[in-house]
């Protein structure tokens, strides 16, 4: 119940927010690019559960135009791997709004933090390129903690949440030296066993729609910050 209320009140805080904001031209039509792993893929949910689509979808309702998002991520990438893929496969557009969300596999290999910061700040770079060299309008969101969910019975738990932090530390630091946006949606992740299976997907590791909604509900308020900001 507590996730619904948190929920909704985004919802309602976004709409609110939106009446005191300059609309956009109406023949503005924003694009955007998802970089990540399993998380921005949505593993386990539909297509429109994705927190990319979600958010798109939040701020069509109002009135800021954004085309569907393309996603480029897959379950289990690291850092190394998605660098890899846009190497293989560049990307010569340039995007009104990117995110990059990446790490957790990193993590789960038992890479140091040591080794994901370079290949984390090379992943900003270019999310940075393809926003066209604007960095606020690169959205850095943080790693989810998947060390609190029923997928982690066995393990040290105490031990993955410290090294998710060191993670989120790093990655953290690097978007506020190039001075890109940040999202940290750990803390809704260390709390989905309160609201538990509807949080979770048939994996109970990955996570629901639902708790998705409560990413892309935070996404699209800093979106809107930056597609259209308020008017002094």
């Amino acid at each position: 119940m507590t996730k619904l209320f948190l929920i909704s009140f985004l919802f309602l805080t976004f709409q609110v927010k939106a009446t005191s904001m300059t609309a956009p031209n109406d023949t503005t039509v924003y694009t955007y690019l998802a970089l990540g792993d399993s998380y921005t893929i949505g593993e386990g949910v539909g297509e429109n559960e994705r927190f990319p689509v979600q958010a798109v979808k939040i701020l069509k309702n109002s009135g800021i135009e954004v085309a569907e998002p393309r996603i480029v991520a897959k379950t289990g990438w690291t850092t190394i791997e998605l660098n890899e893929e846009l190497t293989t496969n560049p990307i010569n557009e340039t995007y009104d709004i990117v995110t990059l969300l990446i790490g957790v596999n990193d993590q789960y290999r038992g890479f140091p933090v040591d080794s994901y910061t370079p290949w984390f700040t090379k992943l900003l770079e270019r999310a940075i390129s393809y926003a066209g060299g604007k960095a606020n309008h690169v959205v850095v969101i943080s790693v989810p903690d998947w060390g609190v969910t029923p997928y982690a019975e066995g393990r040290d738990r105490d031990e993955i949440a410290g090294q998710i932090d060191l993670y989120n530390e790093a990655n953290k630091a690097i978007a506020k030296k190039y001075k890109a946006k940040y999202l940290n949606i750990t803390p809704d992740t260390r709390d989905v066993m309160q609201d538990a299976p509807s949080l979770l997907t048939k994996d109970q590791l990955h996570y629901s729609g639902q708790e998705m909604g409560m990413w892309a509900a935070k996404l699209s308020i800093i979106i809107k910050g930056i597609l259209a900001p308020p008017a002094y």
